[in-house]
């Protein structure tokens, strides 16, 4: 039985690796820089956009970790629903075989 709509799993796993891909390179590259001692304790309020590099986003290789377990998360949740539909899509095909079979005798 053809069906157009057919879950196909390895069209969700390229589908799922090239989004997971595109969004890995949309990351910058993170390096770790080690933290310059300050020669003054700062007393007054400075704006982000006037702080080092270093200090704008000091966990940013947490966040990137974070995304990508979500990512694998989410993978391995499609690859698992993909296996329990693809049982039940033969099941079903093999009871309207059966059905076929019933039915002509």
């Amino acid at each position: 039985m053809s069906n157009p709509m057919r879950f196909s799993l390895k069209r969700a796993t390229e589908g799922l690796a090239l989004v997971l891909l595109l969004s890995l390179l949309s990351v910058t590259p993170l390096v770790a820089q080690q933290p310059q001692p300050q020669p003054q304790q700062q007393e007054e309020f400075v704006p982000v956009s006037q702080l080092p590099a270093q200090d704008q986003l000091p966990a940013a290789p947490l966040l990137v970790i974070a995304y990508a377990f979500v990512w694998l998360a989410l993978f391995a949740y499609l690859v698992s629903v993909a296996r329990r539909l693809s049982y039940v899509q033969r099941e079903v095909e093999r009871l309207e075989t059966d059905m076929k079979r019933g039915s002509r005798s």
